[in-house]
């Protein structure tokens, strides 16, 4: 039997999160991703399957703030995606951590979005 990769096993433990984990108009889900060189962060429908809102690494107002994609820069994405889900509308949230551990720069997103004011 072949090894499996840390993608392949990171991409198991999301799938089992996934049977549990929903998200519904009322209470999306707030996915985490973190590449090599970015960070995403969603907020998921699943119930109609749209993205009602997004901000990454990759945003222009992550970009003007000159934060690095480190753990501080992780806190800062964080009250950058409570702040655009405050404008949609999005007051509490179904965490999904996308199979990565709950460390470093997706617990300072986590406690990030927490300390603006989004329900875990």
């Amino acid at each position: 039997m072949a090894q499996l990769t840390k993608n392949q096993l990171r991409k198991r433990r999301h799938n089992r999160l996934r049977k549990i984990i929903m998200g519904t108009a009322e209470r999306p889900r707030m996915s985490v991703f973190v590449s090599n060189v970015h960070i995403y962060v969603q907020f998921i429908d699943d119930d109609a399957g749209t993205t009602l809102a997004t901000v990454s690494t990759l945003s222009p107002e992550f970009k003007e703030s000159g934060e690095k994609t480190n753990v501080k820069g992780a806190e800062a994405l964080g009250a950058m995606a409570a702040k655009k889900a405050k404008a949609v509308g999005i007051n509490s949230v179904v965490f999904d951590r996308g199979g990565f551990t709950y460390h470093g720069k997706v617990k300072a997103i986590a406690d990030s979005a927490r300390k603006n004011d989004i329900k875990f």
